[in-house]
């Protein structure tokens, strides 16, 4: 489905982003493998993906610096010939109550989720225009279509990707590129994993499906979004949250 295709995942050494890299490799793209700070984990993905026969390369890069995404998206460019797919999945958390919450954690997450989002978009658009062709899935999150106490930062971030996908899908439709976000809800990972039974059952008490989703259900999304067979769609949110934002 997806032979042939460069794609770029951005957060993709652990977690949703290295299942959405992992399912994009199985149908056939070539993956670049986006982390910050962890090389042995974004390593570790790579060589899961190519001990299945795929094909991926892990390439560090702060997304929240301009500078730095220009220079990511310009190698991928150079080393690749093009970009089909771009994936905006790292993201960060600095959770506290707003009278608690500081400046910098404020500005840390906007900065990473938001402004990452916007300048890997940014620099790669002008290679996409130029193909007239490209797909971008932008993971939100249901933090971001609800709100959610405790993280004023975090839910207005993933709010903010939420209208850039619109307004992007807007600007770019005209020449064959697709923008759509993807919102999950509470997804079974390393994150979730540390919390209490107790909270895990209050979170399901609130999910209609009762029970936290997979990994899988966020990448293959990403995976039919990233492909042809979504070519009439864009602009969309879709949440994949077991009906918690319903």
């Amino acid at each position: 489905m997806l032979t042939g295709k460069i794609a770029v995942v951005t957060g993709a050494s652990r977690g949703i982003g290295k299942e959405i890299a992992k399912t994009l490799a199985a149908k056939g793209a070539t993956v670049v493998v986006n982390y910050n700070g962890s090389a042995a984990k974004a390593e570790e993905t790579v060589k899961e993906i190519e001990a299945l026969g795929g094909k991926a390369e892990a390439l560090q890069c702060n997304v929240s610096d301009y500078d730095k995404a220009a220079e990511m998206m310009a190698y991928v460019v150079k080393t690749y010939g093009r970009v089909d797919i771009l994936v905006n999945n790292a993201g960060i958390t600095r959770d506290n109550l707003l009278m608690k919450m500081s400046e910098e954690d404020f500005d840390a997450v906007l900065n990473t989720n938001l402004k990452g989002a916007f300048n890997c978009i940014k620099h790669i658009s002008r290679q996409m225009l130029k193909q007239k062709s490209g797909h971008i899935v932008n993971i939100s999150s249901v933090s971001g279509v609800m709100g959610n106490a405790g993280q004023v930062n975090y839910s207005a971030s993933k709010a903010g990707i939420i209208g850039m996908t619109k307004a992007v899908a807007r600007e770019m439709a005209s020449r064959g590129i697709t923008c759509n976000a993807v919102a999950p809800g509470f997804i079974k990972t390393d994150m979730t994993d540390v919390l209490s039974d107790t909270i895990k059952e209050s979170i399901n008490a609130q999910i209609p499906m009762r029970t936290f989703g997979e990994t899988a259900d966020v990448a293959n999304l990403v995976a039919f979004l990233a492909s042809d067979e979504a070519k009439y769609i864009t602009g969309q949110v879709i949440c994949v949250d077991g009906g918690m934002a319903i």
